[in-house]
């Protein structure tokens, strides 16, 4: 009876892990609305301004929905805005977790003011973009390879530059780690991005629930990659800087406690290529250009200009 007894507290206890796992996927991966976001400490009252932007700007910039098929069957969605055909330069700009698009208007207009053609994807998973689930940047890196491939049949002489916000930052990072990357990208800019998933998650799953990294970080991950196709480890953007030649800014807020500021340094220590580091003192999660525009465009405009 003993023996019995143990076996079916083994087997409850392995059944209440796996059903912590499952639900932990349905709140970070599954495609579903983050509202667990809304209650971060490490989020100011802001980020969630700055994300609820509806498309009436993009009409103001004759903006033209897009769309490329992903590597997997996924259909994508994105816009795109004409800049000055005489400068030669298309920017790409990657939205963060549970964003879209439209999110990214303060950062598109930055560019638009200085005639760059834009060009801003849903990821896969979010916006108008086909996927029930969010790859943090694996899976969007061969996506925003595609996109790459899409600007240069159309714009095959312009400059093309990588710049993304949080989860985008991971996904330009990894983006430029691919070695079948066109040429016509030239530099990337990545603000605030993790250096890897893993610690990543296991530090929010702290700050949030108070819980341990062992044993729901490695089984979580391994319910990813049966659902999703890739596990934690594979989301690890320090490892792709590692083989980019890319000229490569990192840019994150000098407060950050949502993605820790020290990920940025040990980005900028292990990235292989030409690199620059721009810490914005008294910057939250995601809030570095609004902390301090001018310098922000100074920092970013400087830097694409020594590389393109």
């Amino acid at each position: 009876m003993k023996k019995k007894g143990w076996l079916a507290g083994g087997v409850a206890a392995a059944a209440g892990l796996i059903g912590a796992g499952t639900y932990f996927y349905s709140v970070a991966i599954k495609r579903a609305p983050k509202d667990f976001l809304e209650g971060s400490a490490d989020l100011q009252d802001d980020f969630f301004e700055h994300q609820d932007v509806t498309d009436d700007w993009l009409r103001d910039y004759d903006a033209v929905e897009v769309n490329v098929q992903s590597t997997d069957g996924f259909r994508l969605h994105g816009f795109y805005i004409n800049g000055d055909i005489t400068l030669g330069k298309t920017v790409i700009i990657a939205h963060g977790y549970a964003g879209q698009a439209q999110d990214m208007k303060d950062w598109a207009q930055m560019y638009v003011k200085k005639g760059y053609n834009v060009l801003l994807p849903d990821a896969r998973g979010h916006g108008k973009s086909e996927g029930n689930y969010i790859g943090f940047g694996y899976h969007e890196r061969e996506d925003y390879v595609s996109w790459v491939n899409w600007i240069g049949r159309r714009r095959p002489n312009d400059s093309i530059i990588l710049h993304g916000v949080s989860m985008g930052a991971a996904t330009v990072l990894m983006t430029s780690g691919e070695r079948t990357l066109s040429e016509q990208v030239k530099a990337v800019i990545s603000d605030c991005s993790f250096s890897s998933l893993s610690p990543l998650l296991a530090y929010q799953l702290q700050r949030m629930y108070k819980l341990p990294r062992y044993p729901l970080v490695p089984l979580t991950s391994a319910i990813t990659k049966m659902r999703a196709g890739y596990s934690f480890k594979d989301a690890s953007p320090v490892d792709f800087v590692q083989r980019s030649t890319l000229p490569t800014l990192f840019i994150h807020g000098g407060d950050d406690s949502f993605v820790p500021t020290s990920m940025v340094y040990e980005l900028y220590k292990r990235a292989a290529g030409e690199k620059g580091l721009y810490v914005v003192e008294g910057a939250e999660h995601g809030n570095s250009y609004h902390t301090d525009p001018q310098e922000y465009e100074d920092q970013v405009f400087s830097w694409i200009s020594q590389h393109s």
